[in-house]
Parts: structure tokens; C-alpha cells; sequence
């Protein structure tokens, strides 16, 4: 049976009503390819678990980057399996990355897994599940190239106000530390038109902003011979009606061009924001990890960037103790970020990734050393975070109100949400004054700054203006279709990230 009749048939063949739950292990591309797995469920039959209940079918869908990710999935594994010995018939699933490298490795190390499948073929997620019931015994499927691309596939969104929408897949760069492209295979780009449509559809379901994702978004149209491709595709994916704010997130610094950066300019829907991965501030390291920029290079990047959009906030990666890295190393990295002024930044401490060429490199940095080093960096730049917040002090703000991304806003009397630049910001309420609704936005004014958001407390009895927007309108149906209450307690009940690296911290 084709992929294609599964679809059509599916919700006649498989879920017969049966609850599942999707656990969402990594980076932004695999926050929406959950929204994938979850969609094609939903078109097979299956429920999502209510919040409390014992779902009868476990998705795991796991990241590969970090070393810890093994354990984490197995630590989970472990807890399930206790889980499913007291509940008969319960299935468990493992997808994504880790399952595309380790393949049957995982059935083997965890044999009450039931379902295991790729980066290529989420699709088929419904039908392995069947056949594994109905033959009682593990299915493995892993394919080595796309089956369908990711957004022909059915998508249960997980935020009303905010979507995620795949301009590509896959990888043509080398980098020494990363295992992605094995596991995801080489770029394939969407036809611009298909991704248009899908941004208009979100919009025409009440999304304000969108989220274009991509491995490296801005070499969008090589596989079609169009280097200014994702230039135009900002422009245009700007003229949709109803679209208030666009987001992108991984360029790749070696392929940034300055017509993306006039987009972003002439373009008012695309916000003042950019991802862009460092990696590490030495010319040296860069070279080992085949990364085809330097720091110099990096940093004229960010240069035109402000010149351009002075108030946008640019956030990073950046790797400590990658193999070979001296002190002299680490120390041009923690140089350029005292030049390139980052809003925030994830920091990891490398970890060996077999399969990559790293992994095998000599002079392998000491774990003590790496730890130093790391503590250095992020006292650095939690530091930087700080300055750059304070400089938004008394800046007015357009917040769109999200959820779950305050844990103390019923003890504050505040609303939380991402301004234009991406900024956490926490939002007074005035005494009295209605909540909005995620999905509405607020017009605010900073009134202080801490390392990792800010806070815009009103100064008059009337509080801060709300605009109710067709988004907020769009999570009231929601809610009202999942037998919820429109408030912003029930609003508390997830982070949804908008594509911004952050680490939460108490307000």
C-alpha cells in the first residue's frame, strides 16, 4: 500500500480513536517535524492524550547533536518500560535523528520499543504502528533518501498565533562536529510557491508570524540554481496580507548575502532578529571544523546588519573545546563576542559524535578544561545579555502575548510574550484591566532589563493598550473546541518557542 493511500484511508484503518503523545527531544526543525508525526496521527484515527492520562501510543522524536542525547532517550526508554508493562497494548516510537543513526541499535539496546523510523519517512508512522500491532513484533524503517517532504504531510500546530513552516531539508555543508547531514541527507528546497501557500493557509488560520526553518536557510535555492532565492522568498512571503511577523532561523554565515540583509530591511513584516551561528571566534578552529567564514568576515556580516536595522538582535552558537582549541583559541572567540554584542547565545561544550569526523580528531581538550572554559564564556556573555537588555530600557514595544512563557506571571499580575526582536518581554497588567489573549499584542514601554528578558511595568491606572487580533480569536476557538476556557491560566500550560535561543530563567 502506497504512502499516499495510507493517508487518504487512514483514519478508517488504524487510530480507532486511540490516544497518543508526542515527546519532542532537540532543535526548532524537529519541534515542527513533531507537529508532522502528530498531524498524520490525528489523519490515521488517533486522539492526543488528555493532560494527566496514559497515552496509548509514546512518540519519542530525538535530536542526535549532543552526546547527552543518547541518554536522555534511553533514560526515557527505561522509564517507559515499566509504563508499558502496566499497560497492555501501549506501543512506544522512536523517530528523528538518533533513530536514523542507530537504526535497529535501538530495538536492540530497548526491545519493547515497537516502532522505529527516520528523518525520511514520518509519514509512515501510522502504518508502522498498525503493522507492528497486528504482527506483534518491532518495525524498523529506516529510508536513506525523502519519501515526501515533511510539509505535504498532515500538521497539528501546537500554537494558534505562531507556525512553523519548512523551506528545506537537509545539509550540503561538511562541518567537522555535526552529524546532521548523514542523518537528514542533502538540501532539497521547496518550489517557492508551495511554501507561499502553506504561510497563507497559517495566516488564514489566524497566525500572526511564521517561522521559516531550514538546516541553512539562506542557501534556500541552490537545488533549483537561484542564489537569491531566499531574498525573494522574505519579499514575497511580506506581501501576505495578515502576515505581521516573519522569522528565519539557521543562516549559515558563509552564504549570507546583503540582499538578504536589504530584504530584512525593506521588508517591515520581517522582524529585527537574527540567528547567527558563531561556532567559534578563532580562524583556526573554524578551519578545523570546515566552516567556510572567519571572524572577520563574521563580524562585517553583523556590521551591514546593524547598519542596516539598527535595533535588531542577533543570537548565536557557539562550541567550546572543539579538539585542538588552546587558550589562545578560546580567548579570540570570547573577542569576538565582546565585539559582536549578542542579544543571547546557546553555548555548548563539545561532545564526541561518532560518525563525525571530529570525533576521531587528535588532541582531544580535557573535560575539566572544556568546563573552565565554558563558565568563562557564558559568565561573558550572560554579561553582554545584561548590557544589551539595559540598552532597551524605555524603548516602546510591540509584545505578541504568548504562552507558557512566564512562570511567575500570576504571582506578578503579568502577561508574557516576544517583542519584534525577539526579546522576552514580561507586561503589567494595570489593576483591574482584562488579560489578553495569546495571540493579541500589546503596545509597551521597558521600564527594566535583566540578562535574559525584560519587563514593561505600566506607569499610568489605564495600563498598557491591547489590540485584539484574529489570532487571539483563533486560540478562543481553540479552546472552546478543545472544552478549555479562554484564559491565561489555561494559556500556562507549555513553552512554544518562537525560534529565538534563550534560557528561561524566573522574572
Amino acid at each position: 500500500m502506497s504512502e499516499a493511500e495510507v493517508q487518504s484511508d487512514a483514519p478508517n484503518l488504524f487510530g480507532s480513536g486511540r490516544s497518543y503523545e508526542v515527546r519532542t527531544f532537540g532543535c526548532q526543525m524537529n519541534v515542527h517535524d513533531s507537529e508532522r508525526m502528530a498531524g498524520s496521527l490525528e489523519a490515521a484515527g488517533f486522539h492526543e492524550a488528555a493532560a494527566g492520562e496514559e497515552a496509548d501510543v509514546i512518540v519519542i522524536n530525538t535530536c542526535a547533536v549532543r552526546e547527552n542525547a543518547d541518554n536522555k532517550l534511553y533514560g526515557t526508554l527505561g522509564h517507559l518500560a515499566e509504563k508499558k508493562r502496566e499497560k497492555p497494548g501501549m506501543q512506544i516510537a522512536v523517530g528523528g535523528c538518533l533513530a536514523q543513526k542507530d537504526q535497529s541499535g535501538i530495538v536492540e539496546r530497548a526491545p519493547w520499543v515497537d516502532v522505529v523510523f527516520g528523518t525520511h519517512n514520518m509519514g509512515s508512522l501510522p502504518t508502522l504502528l498498525e503493522r507492528s500491532r497486528h504482527n506483534q513484533q518491532a518495525e524498523v524503517e529506516i529510508l536513506e533518501a525523502l519519501e515526501v517532504f515533511p510539509s505535504t504531510l498532515p500538521t497539528k500546530r501546537e500554537s494558534t498565533y505562531s507556525g512553523w513552516v519548512s523551506i528545506s531539508v537537509g545539509c550540503n555543508n561538511t562541518c567537522t562536529f555535526c552529524i546532521v547531514p548523514s542523518l537528514r541527507g542533502k538540501e532539497k528546497d521547496r518550489r517557492p510557491g508551495d511554501i507561499l501557500r502553506e504561510v497563507e493557509a497559517l495566516v488564514d488560520d489566524g497566525a500572526l508570524e511564521v517561522t521559516l526553518l531550514g538546516q541553512n536557510v539562506n542557501t534556500y535555492g541552490v537545488e533549483f540554481g537561484d542564489r537569491g532565492a531566499f531574498g525573494k522568498l522574505l519579499r514575497a512571503a511580506g506581501d501576505i496580507e495578515g502576515l505581521e511577523r516573519i522569522r528565519f532561523t539557521s543562516p549559515h554565515p558563509a552564504a549570507f548575502t546583503d540582499d538578504v540583509i536589504d530584504a530584512m530591511a525593506e521588508t517591515p513584516s520581517v522582524m529585527p532578529q537574527l540567528h547567527m551561528p558563531l561556532q567559534s571566534g578563532s580562524d583556526s578552529i573554524l578551519k578545523a571544523m570546515r566552516r567556510s567564514y572567519r571572524s572577520e568576515k563574521f563580524l562585517g556580516i553583523l556590521d551591514r546588519v546593524r547598519e542596516k536595522i539598527p535595533h535588531a538582535a542577533i543570537t548565536t552558537d557557539i562550541i567550546v573545546g572543539f579538539p585542538g582549541e588552546t587558550e589562545q583559541d578560546f580567548e579570540d572567540t570570547l573577542e569576538v563576542v565582546r565585539k559582536a554584542r549578542f542579544a543571547s547565545a546557546y553555548t555548548f561544550q563539545y561532545s564526541i559524535r561518532p560518525g563525525t569526523p571530529a570525533a576521531t580528531m587528535p588532541d582531544q581538550v580535557p573535560k575539566e578544561i572544556v568546563q573552565e572554559r565554558f563558565e568563562r564564556l557564558v559568565a561573558l556573555q550572560d554579561d553582554m545579555s545584561w548590557q544589551e537588555n539595559k540598552r532597551q530600557l524605555g524603548r516602546d514595544v510591540e509584545v505578541l502575548i504568548a504562552t507558557g512563557e512566564g512562570r511567575k506571571n500570576e504571582d506578578t499580575h503579568r502577561v508574557s510574550g516576544r517583542a519584534q526582536d525577539g526579546r522576552l518581554v514580561h507586561v503589567g497588567l494595570a489593576e483591574g484591566q482584562e488579560p489578553p489573549r495569546p495571540g493579541d499584542v500589546m503596545n509597551a514601554t521597558v521600564s527594566d532589563a535583566r540578562p535574559f528578558f525584560l519587563i514593561a511595568d505600566p506607569q499610568s491606572p489605564e495600563g498598557f493598550p491591547v489590540r485584539r487580533t484574529r489570532a487571539g480569536d483563533a486560540y478562543d476557538r481553540a479552546q472552546a473546541e478543545s472544552c478549555g476556557a479562554p484564559t491565561p491560566a489555561s494559556a500556562a500550560s507549555g513553552p512554544v518557542s518562537l525560534g529565538l535561543p534563550i534560557r528561561l530563567r524566573d522574572q
